[in-house]
């Protein structure tokens, strides 16, 4: 009978409960910005958040290279204001090696210039310092699933800058450069001369080879004479008649 009242129990026992599903990896980030102490801030915040975790730092654009080959980071938070190279060209350079990284630009720049510039550099997101923690979570959740986020202030920006992209005339077409730059790519297009551009502005030629090295890095383009086909794309430079 005590057999049997043993077989009884087992074939009524409950089954064994299924194994919880593998919870997926955290994304991994790095941080690049630098103020040791914004960066420190920033990294225990992201790390209360099991779906993150903070895998490098770097203070420079230069370091952001060397740390996300080192590290391989899902995840980048970029200041634009770096030392050596700008938040910008890390983020074209990072972009260009590692096509899978997703970049959320984390800075205190709010004017028009460098919010499209960090667009066209390939941004994923534009968050100003000074966030909230949950609205950082939040944008970072929302880059890593592939989607793109811009905090309040910088929406209102886009959203006028759109509306304006129709009625801007042809001389201000490349909003992200200075009024110096866009002189100087005028005068590019109607075929002079750094020497004579130079001469014209009443400046040394170093100056203008300086502007000209911005006006390409803006533009995106890798020499003159591309610079000039988009300038007088645009209208500017010597028009038909």
């Amino acid at each position: 009978m005590s057999a049997q009242n043993d077989t009884d129990r087992q074939d009524h026992a409950a089954p064994a409960p299924a194994p919880a599903p593998a919870r997926a990896p955290a994304r991994r980030v790095l941080l690049v910005d630098d103020h040791p102490l914004f960066r420190e801030g920033l990294a225990a915040a992201i790390d209360l958040d099991d779906h993150f975790t903070v895998v490098a730092e770097a203070a420079s654009g230069e370091a952001a290279l060397t740390e996300t080959a080192r590290t391989d980071p899902d995840l980048v938070v970029m200041d634009l204001c770096l030392p050596g190279i700008s938040g910008i060209e890390a983020t074209r350079r990072l972009l260009t090696a590692h096509p899978h990284l997703r970049i959320m630009v984390m800075t205190m720049s709010e004017d028009d210039d460098s919010l499209l510039a960090a667009m066209r550099a390939g941004a994923h997101g534009y968050l100003l310092k000074g966030a909230l923690r949950e609205e950082v979570l939040r944008a970072l959740h929302t880059v890593a699933r592939g989607g793109a986020v811009f905090g309040p202030q910088m929406t209102e920006r886009l959203s006028a800058l759109f509306a304006a992209f129709g009625r801007t005339p042809a001389k201000e077409a490349f909003p992200t450069l200075t009024a110096r730059e866009r002189d100087i790519l005028d005068l590019l297009a109607a075929g002079l001369t750094y020497r004579q551009i130079a001469q014209r502005l009443c400046v040394v030629e170093k100056t203008v080879r300086n502007h000209v090295g911005a006006i390409f890095s803006k533009l995106q383009v890798h020499d003159r004479a591309a610079a000039i086909v988009r300038a007088r794309d645009a209208g500017l430079g010597p028009q038909p008649q």
